[in-house]
């Protein structure tokens, strides 16, 4: 039986821009499944939008400056909820958006960001992504919201490990004797 329970976190950015991006919300879904999430609001340095993006996730600038919450408020409360290892499944993007998010806060991260990937053997990787297109379809959530997508890979990740744990073949697949 799978004994990892890992923890898994998402951001939205105001772009994909690394050199100017910020992010705009965080979500975290816990070992157990709790989700929490924050929009956060911009840092005074924090100028770039992106029209596009904001398309995407939905969330609009002035939303961010009306509801978002202090980038230390946040920082500190990820420190608080989160074990020692979190996982992403844009490694390169999350962990710009983690510094910009810590270093806007003053503070330093007490735990220590992972890809997805290295929950994951080769076959595993193989199905990630089909498998996590069929929970986006059966969980029927919004995408590109930092808390549902941080649920998708918990529910992803739960399949995965349980499909392992018990020898049965991935959808559509079997296994060679």
């Amino acid at each position: 039986m799978t004994t990892i329970r890992p923890a898994f976190i998402d951001f939205e950015a105001s772009s994909l821009d690394l050199i100017a991006s910020y992010p705009i919300e965080v979500g975290i879904c816990m070992p157990d499944g709790t989700l929490h999430s924050w929009l956060i609001c911009p840092h005074v340095l924090w100028q770039d939008w992106s029209e596009s993006a904001e398309k995407i996730h939905g969330i609009s600038r002035q939303t961010l400056e009306a509801e978002g919450v202090a980038a230390s408020e946040v920082a500190h409360a990820l420190n608080e909820l989160l074990p020692e290892q979190v996982f992403c499944d844009a490694w390169t993007f999350d962990s710009f958006w983690l510094h910009r998010l810590f270093r806007a806060a003053r503070i330093r991260p007490s735990f220590q960001l992972e890809s997805i990937s290295a929950l994951l053997d080769s076959r595993q990787l193989r199905h990630w992504s089909a498998k996590r297109q069929q929970v986006i379809s059966e969980l029927g959530l919004p995408v590109h919201r930092a808390a549902n997508d941080a649920l998708i890979l918990h529910k992803t990740w739960e399949w995965i490990a349980l499909a392992e744990d018990s020898a049965l073949p991935l959808a559509g697949h079997s296994r060679q004797a």
